[in-house]
């Protein structure tokens, strides 16, 4: 059961919001932390500014609940929402709790709603400049490095939309992350049908233009960025990918969740039948990045659950089941 845990029950304290120093440490372009305000003893967010979007991104940042020697990163990403929104890890699940005594610095982007974390290749009218492959592979990692105690290791995990960009920024930046976990991500994006996923997520919920992302439709830049059509550019990489059928489970598809009685979610017809039919499609996106990857015979762990929709009580789940991958590969 979930419960609303205060900052003391997640072994952090509360203390006066306050600002912190930051590292004058610039990336590559001249990209640097503009401020550092403190949450609570363990978290603080960043206002980042980026050189590739001309703007200053907030990212948060919870450090390790052992801090004397040198830790690995876990970059955490957020939904379709970016966290500009109420879907965020933080507020949906436990992961404060969670990571409350894990030796790994966590961090999460608060922005890039619909926008699948990659380079577009034009601004759009309504979602603006998206240079997000450029910030979170290249501008974000430097100076995290410079701002903590990082021992410059670091794996990446996110969920629905973003589960296909943590795959992608794996492949663009081989050797980078040493993990890759992709919850309920559609791990195609090229073909008809992962065309018209992504026309969901950034044209229907986000009002954007999916050719102002990645070009037109028959364009290379779509096969650039399709999973599944560069999954040899893994190899190396720890996986771990996750999907439900869209059928209901007990108990996240029932009134036994809690986040039903919090407001956080509906269960109908929101979960149980977009949320369902999402995570339909999404099994077979990841049913068929599954085979691909055994037929060129890279290692991954897929999760296939037998229940469960595109909702963050599963997500939930997968953050503590996918655990033991990333903590091997951050060398926890």
């Amino acid at each position: 059961m979930l419960c609303v845990l205060t900052p003391s029950a997640v072994g952090v304290s509360v203390v006066s919001a306050e600002d912190l120093p930051v590292t004058s440490a610039t990336s590559g372009d001249g990209s640097r932390i503009v401020s550092s305000t403190r949450i609570d003893d363990r978290r603080s967010t960043l206002q980042v500014y980026s050189a590739a979007m001309d703007r200053n991104i907030p990212v948060q940042v919870m450090t390790p609940a052992d801090g004397s020697v040198p830790r690995p990163v876990l970059y955490l990403l957020n939904g379709a929402g970016g966290g500009e929104d109420a879907a965020t890890w933080q507020s949906q699940t436990d992961s404060t709790e969670f990571f409350a005594d894990k030796n790994a610095f966590v961090v999460t982007p608060q922005s890039g709603k619909w926008s699948y974390y990659t380079d577009w290749v034009s601004d759009d009218p309504v979602l603006g400049r998206n240079k997000w492959q450029t910030f979170i592979g290249e501008e974000l990692p430097p100076l995290i490095d410079a701002q903590f105690d990082t021992n410059r290791i670091q794996s990446i995990a996110a969920l629905s939309m973003s589960g296909t960009s943590v795959l992608n920024l794996a492949i663009a930046y081989p050797g980078l992350y040493k993990g890759v976990a992709a919850y309920s991500g559609c791990a195609q994006t090229s073909d008809p049908l992962g065309q018209q996923f992504v026309k969901l997520v950034v044209e229907l919920y986000g009002g954007g233009n999916v050719e102002n992302m990645w070009g037109p439709l028959d364009g290379p830049v779509w096969l650039e960025n399709d999973p599944l059509l560069n999954a040899e550019k893994l190899r190396g990489t720890e996986i771990y990918m996750s999907t439900g059928t869209g059928l209901p489970g007990i108990p996240n598809d029932t009134p036994l969740n809690p986040r039903f009685a919090e407001g956080k979610a509906k269960l109908f017809p929101d979960q149980l039948l977009v949320g369902g039919g999402i995570e339909a499609v999404v099994n077979f996106c990841t049913s068929n990045m599954a085979k691909e990857l055994y037929r060129l015979g890279i290692p991954a762990e897929v999760n296939f659950r037998p229940v469960g929709t595109h909702s963050w009580g599963y997500w939930q789940d997968d953050l503590h089941a996918s655990w033991p991958m990333l903590a091997h590969s951050l060398g926890i």
